[in-house]
């Protein structure tokens, strides 16, 4: 916002520039004591342009510097004896712009007209024209306005390339980091959860070829086998990808409660309110809110029920996970990595999260999360 107030007063100030530097020009030129004639008019007029046509010199300096020039001339030629200020402030604003050539070009060609002004005018000789036409435009102005424009504008280019600098280092830092991450998940984790899944997996299809009962904790064992690997191989694409495919969202919410069922917890969800999109962000961080919530209750809790609500509201979508386990607000677990976890998640979307035993027993989280809907 603030950067959007500093155009607005920059193009106040062009404008009162502009008024300034005319109004400076025509009361140079009314203390002259020039006749009412059509000349003379003309001279005024050409006074009040050049300092006006400074205005538009952000958005179109070289014409503003050929009009500002012309004016010099002008007025020159009609018999004002008036220092080509105008055309000073265009000087400057054409160099810092960067047309260099262009500014360099119309300068000479001012300098060289502005003494055939003056002689046009028919109040001077040759002598005294140069000396007037010098007195309007001293080249020392010229080559100081021309300078500092061209300074500003280097520096300016250099700050700018410095801020995409810092950017694109920024960048790859963090594209590089990433895919650190993503080797180092690979490298620990990919061969033991393997090794879990297909383990798993053999003792389910020994067991059934024999005929025997397969135990639900040796099934809980090969489908969360089965789920760590896909999940590990999603979140290694999304950190290879710069996390454009968010591998879960609120879809995949209702498998994942019944998958919680499959251990021997009655996992109940209810869903709120009127479903609407919401960003791939929230999605995602709401589902790993559940799947947390959900395996400390498994984990931890000593719970047999455990119930997850979600309501969709029109700015937000708010999540409680509540469960009847052995936490009591006199004996609260120590929060640990998977707390902390969520909390960083949801407050980095703008959003609150609460972590506490409930008054009854148990423990409840809750998390709330903006959504920003389209108008």
């Amino acid at each position: 916002m603030s950067k959007g107030r500093f155009r607005v007063r920059a193009g106040v100030r062009d404008w009162l520039i502009a008024v300034g530097v005319a109004a400076a020009l025509l009361v140079t030129g009314l203390s002259g004591q020039h006749s009412a004639t059509g000349l003379g008019l003309l001279g005024y007029v050409l006074l009040a342009v050049g300092g006006l046509a400074l205005a538009a010199g952000r958005r179109a300096p070289v014409a503003v510097l050929a009009v500002t020039g012309l004016c010099a001339v002008g007025y020159q030629a009609a018999g004002f004896d008036v220092a080509a200020v105008a055309f000073l402030f265009a000087v400057y604003a054409a160099m810092r712009a960067g047309h260099r050539i262009v500014t360099v070009a119309v300068s000479v060609a001012v300098l060289a007209a502005l003494p055939l002004a003056a002689l046009a005018s028919g109040l001077h000789d040759t002598g005294e024209a140069f000396a007037q036409a010098r007195g309007a435009l001293q080249i020392a102005w010229l080559i100081a306005a021309g300078a500092a424009g061209e300074a500003l504008r280097q520096a300016e280019q250099r700050a700018d390339e410095a801020e995409r600098t810092r950017e694109e280092t920024a960048r790859r830092r963090a594209d590089e980091e990433r895919l650190h991450i993503a080797r180092e998940l690979h490298d620990s984790l990919t061969h033991q959860i393997s090794v879990i899944k297909v383990q798993s997996e053999a003792a389910v299809h020994v067991a059934r070829k024999r005929g025997e009962p397969v135990p639900e904790a040796l099934l809980a064992i090969r489908d969360a086998g089965r789920e760590a690997s896909r999940e590990l191989r999603a979140t290694l694409e999304a950190l290879r990808d710069d996390d454009t495919t968010p591998p879960h969202g609120l879809d995949h919410i209702p498998e994942l409660v019944a998958r919680a069922g499959k251990t021997g917890l009655q996992a109940t969800l209810t869903i709120q309110g009127r479903q609407h999109d919401v960003p791939a962000a929230v999605g995602r961080t709401l589902y790993r809110i559940v799947q947390e919530s959900l395996t400390n209750i498994a984990r931890h809790a000593d719970a047999t029920t455990a119930s997850v609500h979600i309501d969709h509201r029109p700015d937000a979508v708010a999540l409680q996970v509540d469960d009847n386990g052995k936490a009591t607000p006199h004996a609260a677990p120590v929060p640990g990595i998977g707390l902390l976890g969520m909390r960083e998640r949801v407050t980095a979307l703008g959003g609150r999260l609460r972590a506490a035993p409930r008054d009854e027993g148990g423990f409840t989280v809750q998390a709330e999360l903006p959504v920003e809907r389209a108008s």
